[in-house]
């Protein structure tokens, strides 16, 4: 072989062979986050910032226990501190909210190594309603749209707004008690929802929040002028009436909206695509063929949400997109 080619095949060897080096090559930043689902929607956001240069490890907050949690990650069982090689990444919860009115509260809103996802959990963005048309056809493989989920979304959360300020108000004033959460998420679920009418689960929804409300109001009425100043408040923090679902308990958004919406749409969906199937085949060889290979191409829709991978265009992920950027920007 002449020596000019055997130099050339030995260069593109030494290249090819260098991008097998371990990452132990580049600076490793170790992420510990709260729980076993928050490693990939972490995995999938960092990701984006990896370069030659560095790479992230997501991880528990312990490698020898089973330790799991805010608290875990924050504090860093391991003994070691929080830096510019080991940050957090955690769920907002209602600590971005208050402010600094707990001392949890307050590490998450100054410390510069922990972040957090300005929506109150990783389940909201899943919850995305931008996305939530792709989510039912990786469900189903029938890419009819049968509702505006963006519409939806923006209505059901200007009805449960002045309830959401209401009870943040509460926490605000370390009181759990009067209307706590779990109530304020009973009364901000959605219930049966009909494909045919779906602004009746929306009409009944506003129904009970007005209930509650008016139930507040009486009670409380020397508080509504601080429940009207904090919504000044929190409309700085990024909260406005037509993102409410962002700002909510995740599971919640997840299990009591989200989910009430998608499987009943999801389940017309399947439908329609085996009623295509019925129509279309010309046997019954091959119609038992092809319902056969759909049934085991779709996938459930519970997973397919936690999948969500969209690109997350909305104004708390932009928040904490310039955290981050702020802080690779100084390493």
């Amino acid at each position: 072989m002449p020596k000019r080619l055997t130099d050339n095949l030995n260069s593109l060897y030494l290249g090819a062979a260098n991008t097998l080096k371990p990452k132990n090559s580049r600076r490793k930043i170790v992420v510990y986050v709260e729980s076993y689902d928050d490693i990939l929607f972490w995995r999938n956001v960092l990701s984006t910032y990896e370069n030659d240069s560095r790479y992230f490890e997501v991880m528990l907050p312990s490698r020898d226990s089973l330790t799991k949690g805010k608290k875990s990650a924050i504090t860093n069982l391991l003994g070691e501190s929080l830096g510019q090689n080991m940050i957090a990444c955690v769920d907002a919860d209602y600590d971005y909210l208050l402010q600094g009115a707990t001392e949890t509260s307050r590490r998450i809103c100054n410390s510069p190594y922990i972040f957090h996802t300005y929506a109150y959990a990783i389940e909201n963005y899943q919850c995305n309603a931008r996305n939530l048309h792709e989510v039912c056809v990786m469900a189903t493989l029938n890419d009819h749209e049968l509702l505006n989920f963006s519409e939806f979304y923006r209505i059901y959360s200007e009805i449960v707004y002045p309830l959401f300020v209401w009870n943040v108000y509460f926490y605000r004033l370390h009181d759990l008690r009067t209307f706590p959460m779990l109530e304020f998420c009973n009364v901000a679920r959605i219930d049966n929802i009909s494909l045919q009418r779906p602004g009746k689960v929306l009409e009944d929804l506003e129904r009970r929040v007005h209930r509650k409300l008016m139930e507040l109001e009486k009670q409380f009425t020397d508080k509504m002028m601080a429940v009207e100043e904090l919504k000044g408040e929190l409309k700085k923090l990024g909260v406005l009436p037509e993102n409410t679902y962002y700002f909510i308990q995740g599971h919640h958004v997840f299990e009591n909206v989200t989910l009430k919406v998608l499987i009943p749409v999801c389940t017309v969906l399947r439908r329609e695509r085996e009623a295509e199937i019925k129509a279309l085949a010309t046997h019954d060889r091959q119609l038992e063929n092809e319902l056969t290979c759909y049934q085991h191409s779709q996938s459930s829709v519970e997973l397919m949400l936690k999948k969500n991978r969209a690109i997350l265009d909305c104004e708390p992920f932009e928040r904490l997109k310039a955290d981050l950027e702020k802080f690779l920007s100084r390493i």
